[in-house]
């Protein structure tokens, strides 16, 4: 299958890692800055016969490809995925699938017209800790869900977001909860039944003055079936990247992922424990390198099978419109300083503009 990135940055490894594991053919990088795509293919020593671009319109017609991927900055996502769609192209979008509600609907109303397959890139769903919780969810071992929370304890510092002008800017990336803690919003969100009805959120830019978004965050959720999530995310903690942690608390059952991108079991509890639980605890982690992890092979093999089988990916652009919706409601509520019903009306990133003042050149 005839494959292009669109984006050649910080995760772009990635993605060019998972194309070549999953024997994709790579015809085409883009980048705007010509010397990353460059050094992209250099790095994983791709055939010359790769073509570089700057102008990723050109790119789909000139190569034609059959699957790409969008890494690039995140206000960008929406306009290039539904480009690639229209060209008949299936696509895998970079979290956030979009930054405004209104964007996210354009995505999903143009895979439907156009037969083609999305699929947002939380690739965290496809852990062996996370797939372990999940079986064990839906197998019922935790009985009644009483309520989830997620904490996301990471450190970036003025380095990181001075490395480019889009980062931390409300038209372009959002602040930490958006970008950074997303992943973490989503599966709990997916544990927890999806069907949120109330957030109330707290925001505040702590740390980062040279940012216009939040560097923290916390939210309470209220879900259909009647149990509750808590939020926590920081880029504020001390010592670098310390933990991202989901844990489910029922009525039978208690289990608890952490390590750096909840790749480990911390702790597994059920009523009805039995010789298994111990192979869990013991066998089910896994010690990435950074904290993209390594569920991006996974999430392209599933992509490939449901185009393959024209079937629903494993993560839909569903699935990253409902993430997004969590993000901006807590934005909404903080902002606001009230609780926000679900489902949330129009709502973008932009509209928070100024909600911390001008950040310091």
């Amino acid at each position: 299958m005839r494959y292009a990135l669109i984006g050649c940055g910080r995760v772009s490894p990635n993605h060019i890692s998972a194309a070549l594991d999953n024997g994709l053919e790579i015809v085409a990088l883009c980048d705007l800055e010509l010397q990353k795509a460059e050094a992209l293919r250099d790095r994983f020593e791709l055939l010359q016969s790769v073509r570089l671009f700057t102008d990723y319109r050109q790119m789909l017609r000139d190569c034609q490809p059959e699957l790409t991927a969008v890494a690039t900055w995140s206000g960008t996502h929406a306009g290039i995925a539904v480009d690639c769609i229209e060209a008949g192209c299936n696509v895998i979008i970079e979290k956030p699938i979009a930054l405004s509600l209104a964007d996210a609907d354009r995505i999903i109303e143009a895979e439907k017209r156009m037969g083609v397959k999305v699929s947002a890139n939380h690739q965290n769903r496809f852990n062996t800790a996370v797939q372990q919780m999940r079986s064990a969810l839906r197998a019922g071992r935790f009985g009644k869900l009483l309520y989830g929370t997620t904490s996301i304890r990471w450190s970036r510092g003025e380095d990181y977001y001075r490395s480019a002008d889009w980062r931390g800017t409300w038209a372009q990336d959002g602040g930490t909860l958006m970008n950074q803690c997303i992943h973490a919003i989503d599966l709990l969100r997916w544990m927890m039944g999806d069907e949120v009805t109330e957030v109330v959120g707290m925001t505040d830019n702590m740390l980062h003055p040279c940012i216009e978004a939040e560097d923290f965050g916390l939210a309470l959720l209220r879900f259909k079936n009647g149990s509750y999530g808590v939020i926590e995310g920081s880029v504020n903690t001390f010592g670098g990247d310390w933990e991202e942690t989901l844990t489910l608390f029922g009525e039978k059952g208690l289990a608890k992922l952490g390590g750096r991108c909840v790749n480990l079991v911390d702790m597994w509890r059920f009523a009805d424990g039995d010789e298994t639980d111990s192979h869990v605890l013991a066998s089910c982690g896994e010690d990435p390198p950074n904290v993209y992890g390594f569920g991006h092979k996974s999430l392209y093999a599933d992509m490939l099978s449901a185009i393959r089988e024209d079937r629903k990916p494993y993560v839909t652009s569903a699935a990253g419109r409902r993430a997004l919706e969590t993000v901006l409601a807590i934005y909404r509520s903080a902002a606001d300083g009230k609780p926000v019903a679900l489902p949330l009306g129009d709502c973008a990133s932009t509209d928070f503009r100024g909600r911390f003042g001008e950040p310091v050149k």
